[in-house]
C-alpha cells in the first residue's frame, strides 16, 4: 500500500501513520499557509492539528527569546567565560575549544545538549564536561543515546545489532522499505520481520 498523496489525506491518525521528511513537512506548511519554522516533530503536530481542526487556527508558535546579547561569533573567549542562552557553536566557539582541547575536538550532540542546558557554567567547566563525555567511548559497552525523533539511527542500530552479517547498505535498504509502509504511531522501529519486506 504506497502512501496516498496529502492532498487524499483527511484526518491528522492517518496523517500521522506514514513517514514525512522534513522538508516535505516544510512544503505542506507553506501550503496550508502555517508555520513552517521548527523542528520536525513539531511541524508533524502543526500539520496534524490543521486536519484534525479545520475550522481552527493553529496555536501560535511559542519562541522562547534568549535574554543574553553575547556575541559568541565575536567575542574573545577564555576559560572563565560564561554560556549564556544563545551560545553559537560557531567557528569562534570550536576554536577556542580546539586551542583547549586540540584537534580532536569535536562538538558532539551530548556535549552541544549539556552547553545549552548549563547557562552560567564556565567554558573551563565545558571542558571537563567534554572529556567526561570522550572518557565513555572506553568502555566498550558504551552506546550514546539516540534522540527520540532520530528514528533512521536507531533503526540501523536495531538492525545491526540484530544482524550480525549485515551492512549498513543493508540496513538502509529495509529502511527505506519500511518508511513507505503506515504504521499505527507514526513511528519506524526495527521488527525482525522486516527482513521480509523486499
Amino acid at each position: 500500500m504506497p502512501r496516498p498523496d496529502f492532498s487524499e489525506i483527511t484526518s491528522g491518525e492517518e496523517f500521522n501513520r506514514w513517514y514525512w521528511l522534513k522538508e516535505e513537512l516544510v512544503e505542506i506548511c507553506k501550503q496550508a499557509q502555517i508555520s513552517y519554522v521548527g523542528r520536525k516533530f513539531e511541524l508533524r503536530d502543526r500539520i496534524i492539528f490543521m486536519l484534525d481542526n479545520p475550522e481552527k487556527s493553529a496555536p501560535p508558535v511559542q519562541k522562547k527569546k534568549p535574554r543574553s546579547r553575547f556575541n559568541w561569533a565575536k567575542a574573545q573567549l577564555s576559560l572563565q567565560t560564561k554560556l549564556t542562552d544563545n551560545v553559537s557553536f560557531g567557528p569562534n566557539f570550536r576554536n577556542f575549544m580546539k586551542s583547549q582541547i586540540g584537534p580532536k575536538f569535536s562538538c558532539h550532540s551530548d556535549f552541544m545538549d549539556w552547553v545549552k542546558s548549563n547557562p552560567g557554567k564556565t567554558l573551563e567547566e565545558a571542558i571537563l564536561i567534554w572529556h567526561e563525555l570522550e572518557d565513555r567511548k572506553k568502555n566498550p559497552n558504551f552506546k550514546r543515546t539516540i534522540a527520540k525523533n532520530n528514528m533512521l539511527a536507531q533503526y540501523v542500530r536495531d538492525f545491526l545489532k540484530d544482524n550480525k552479517k549485515k551492512t549498513l547498505k543493508d540496513a538502509l535498504y529495509f529502511w527505506n522499505l519500511k518508511k513507505q509502509r503506515p504504521t499505527e504511531t507514526g513511528y519506524i522501529v526495527y521488527e525482525k520481520a522486516d527482513k521480509e519486506l523486499s
